[in-house]
């Protein structure tokens, strides 16, 4: 498009050429005034009615207004909603938490009651001159309970491995010959463990276990949890049993008086599995207890020395 200017101040006619790019141009800035000008003319007219009291006006004031408080509401119920949701997630967490808490102590030998796990800790402390206190924003509260759940998430995890290896260490001491086989006022030994005088031959010979004096019928008791892997009469050690507790590690007890248990019985940690005698080569009535390992005899003071802190007493 070309325009023909002709004026007497001129020598001579011009000619402007329009493109379309100038059109564009000129209908996109007519397009930003007109807005421009309905904005302005809008914000004059609330001033206006907010002034001059127009009733139409204050009905569209405040249909406006409350729009807007009902988004402000909306956006406030979402966000109230979905820390409700965090809030009830945390709250499984404590659940498996106190759960797992009560399992750790059960393991561990102490009462759940002691920890007060359902109990919140006692806080308190005068506030701070140098940093007065502040309200949180709702971003910052959100993003603080996320770290909590992402914190006690953690902790479940890390309690959680802890109490598998306290239970694998629980099940493998009840697998350990460490309770005494007698008990009562009849635990101390005739004779301990080591080289000692034969009282058959008189001569120096190994004494590959401990003899406990007890009277006949006195109860003897598995030292450990295991599987009988002999129950019968043996010419030296009389009525015996052999239990295996499994990792090579047996235990035997000797002189029997009676045989309560059966080859392949399983028997638990402190269960009667027979009683005192002086069966076999023996002087009296006792009870020699032995502890294998691969079969070579090991000191069974070791063993029960562990669970028991007061040495056992040679008579």
């Amino acid at each position: 498009m070309q325009i023909i200017v002709i004026s007497d101040r001129l020598a001579k006619a011009r000619t402007v050429t329009l493109t379309t790019r100038h059109l564009l141009v000129s209908g996109l800035l007519g397009v930003v005034m007109l807005i421009g000008l309905t904005i302005g003319l809008y914000a004059l007219t609330i001033r206006i009615a907010g002034e001059v009291r127009i009733p139409y006006l204050q009905e569209v004031i405040a249909a406006s207004q409350q729009g807007e408080t009902l988004k402000a509401r909306e956006f406030v119920q979402q966000n109230i909603n979905a820390m409700a949701v965090k809030l009830g997630e945390i709250q499984a967490q404590l659940t498996r938490l106190d759960a797992l808490g009560e399992r750790l102590s059960t393991i561990a030998g102490i009462k759940p009651q002691e920890f007060r796990l359902n109990e919140a800790p006692g806080l308190g402390g005068p506030q701070s001159s140098v940093f007065p206190p502040q309200n949180l924003s709702m971003q910052e509260f959100s993003r603080k309970l996320d770290l909590l759940s992402l914190q006690m998430e953690n902790r479940t995890d890390l309690l959680g491995v802890l109490e598998a290896q306290m239970f694998e260490q629980a099940v493998k001491k009840k697998l350990l010959p460490t309770i005494l086989p007698v008990s009562g006022v009849y635990t101390y030994n005739a004779s301990s463990f080591g080289v000692r005088i034969d009282p058959f031959t008189g001569q120096q010979t190994m004494h590959e276990g401990i003899d406990f004096l007890a009277d006949t019928g006195t109860a003897i008791v598995a030292a450990a949890g295991g599987v009988v892997q002999f129950a019968g009469y043996h010419p030296q050690y009389g009525n015996m049993i052999e239990i295996d507790h499994g990792n090579d590690l047996v235990t035997r007890y000797a002189h029997a008086s009676k045989v309560f248990v059966k080859e392949g019985g399983l028997v638990k940690r402190g269960r009667k599995i027979a009683e005192v005698g002086s069966t076999g080569r023996s002087t009296g009535s006792h009870l020699h207890f032995e502890v294998r390992f691969k079969g070579a005899a090991q000191n069974p003071a070791r063993f029960l020395f562990a669970a028991n802190p007061q040495p056992i007493a040679r008579r």
